[in-house]
């Protein structure tokens, strides 16, 4: 007679296991975090990222609302590390690490570098941590391509590169000068 309950007992743990398991399935992966790095004679420059994809979405305007302050990327704001002084649109930026936060719109983006660390999203964006703030226009990848996944990369040449943002058929530079 004392089958049947530990059966019993056994099945009802295997039922609610897989009821577990078939939750789990479905809870969103976070996205992953990209790192790229550039080098010129003795400043090496960093940027932490994570990087969400399309899947679908519509992007900018929609997904990334246009004239707000975003965390470039997803999850934990990017983040720019330095190990000497670089110029970033003819305005120098020391040494160190910062936020990287930006405000997508149609035609221009504003770029913001903030002295803030460690901040999820841009949910507690501080204007007042700003170290520097430009505008750079916005461009379109090659036609025919499609962005997928979020992605920066340098393109570099000597002392001098660009930090390409591109995601779905949106594409901004960012100019950097080693000095």
């Amino acid at each position: 007679m004392k089958s049947k309950p530990v059966a019993l007992t056994i099945l009802t743990l295997i039922f609610f296991s897989s009821i577990t398991f078939a939750q789990e399935a479905i809870t969103p992966r976070p996205s992953p975090t990209a790192i790229i790095t550039m080098k010129y004679e003795d400043t090496y420059v960093k940027i932490t990222y994570c990087q969400p994809h399309k899947r679908g979405r519509d992007i900018f305007g929609t997904l990334v609302p246009f004239g707000q302050v975003w965390r470039t990327g997803a999850n934990e704001a990017t983040e720019i590390t330095l190990t000497g002084d670089v110029k970033i649109n003819e305005d120098t930026l020391e040494a160190g690490t910062y936020s990287l936060f930006t405000i997508p719109n149609k035609d221009k983006w504003t770029i913001i570098i903030n002295k803030e660390l460690g901040q999820w999203g841009a949910y507690n964006y501080n204007e007042e941590a700003d170290v520097m703030r430009f505008e750079v226009p916005t461009g379109s990848v090659k036609t025919g391509v499609v962005w997928e996944p979020f992605t920066m990369a340098f393109e570099q040449s000597n002392e001098k590169a660009d930090l390409v943002i591109m995601w779905d058929k949106t594409k901004v530079a960012i100019p950097i000068e080693f000095l």
